[in-house]
């Protein structure tokens, strides 16, 4: 009899519509991830560079190209992954593991915006944007492929991944980029990494459908290890350049960029719970969802744009 429901449901179901597809499709592009591209002002913003009206229509000339990048990885990597994902307790729940996208509509939705985005860069942007996102589109989808599958190098491909967002703001703007802000962002990038991997590692203990194939390789322990080793230099490396004057005194009425490492180590540990609690799992819900660190950040914001500002 349950067999007899569930071929009936399939038969009520019936193949998807054009808004089906499209809500799939648009699904599988991860709209929740698009906060991670708006890194892409991190290296404008402090350099001071953000607020004119060229550097924020290239902005946003970028963070739509990045987010079409991103999208072509998520439907090819989806379409790659579906049967295994049709084993996860949540990832079954994916347009294209549920059907409702069908495979070879993903690889091709995916290859077009791979193609497309890097070409409107060639023309719309300084050559370097173009490379970058070629170079991003390579990596991620060798990641997809093989990387993914190699203990340390997945959890630096992913890394990667932040860093070259950070990166490609500058990039488009011609902004030279401080030996202490890639140092910050690398090992930041590796903090969330590690503590969403970790996370996943604790929450799936002992439970079948486990789609990260490496999650049976790495020890919660090592993971531990990991993001809080990652945190620690992300602080130290902050830390350098918020103490590094380049021989110039502040003229502002407080020193803003010092204060400044209060809350960066603030937000920092306030993740960390979550972290150690492995309720890490989805990064952006984190950010997005808890209002202290939220707060703290918006606290953050608010004196690195004074240091920036030197008001």
């Amino acid at each position: 009899m349950t067999l007899l429901r569930e071929r009936s449901g399939r038969r009520q179901a019936g193949p998807p519509g054009a808004g089906g597809l499209l809500k799939g499709l648009l699904l599988t592009a991860r709209p929740k991830q698009w906060v991670k591209n708006v890194l892409v002002i991190a290296a404008p913003a402090a350099a001071g560079e953000l607020f004119s009206v060229v550097a924020l229509t290239r902005l946003a000339l970028v963070f739509v190209l990045f987010t079409a990048c991103a999208a072509a990885v998520y439907l090819v990597n989806d379409a790659r992954d579906a049967e295994a994902d049709r084993a996860h307790p949540a990832k079954c729940r994916r347009p294209v593991a549920a059907g409702q996208v069908p495979v070879p509509l993903a690889y091709a939705a995916g290859a077009v915006l791979g193609v497309l985005a890097p070409v409107v860069a060639a023309r719309l942007c300084p050559p370097e944007v173009a490379g970058l996102l070629t170079a991003y589109l390579g990596m991620q989808l060798a990641y997809c492929v093989s990387l993914k599958h190699v203990l340390v190098v997945d959890l630096a491909v992913v890394t990667a991944g932040f860093v070259m967002r950070a990166v490609i703001g500058g990039l488009a703007l011609g902004i030279p980029l401080s030996r202490w802000f890639l140092i910050t962002t690398g090992f930041g990038a590796l903090f969330m990494v590690a503590a969403k991997r970790y996370s996943e590692a604790v929450q799936l203990a002992g439970k079948a459908g486990a789609t990260r194939a490496l999650l049976t390789e790495y020890s919660p322990g090592y993971l531990r290890f990991v993001w809080q080793l990652a945190a620690g230099v992300a602080v130290l490396g902050y830390c350098l350049w918020a103490l590094e004057e380049g021989g110039l005194p502040h003229t502002s009425v407080l020193p803003w960029r010092q204060l400044s490492v209060v809350a960066f180590v603030l937000a920092v540990l306030r993740y960390a719970v979550f972290a150690d609690r492995g309720t890490a799992g989805e990064p952006e819900d984190v950010v997005l969802g808890d209002r202290a660190l939220a707060l703290i950040g918006l606290v953050w914001a608010a004196m690195y744009a004074l240091a920036v500002a030197d008001w």
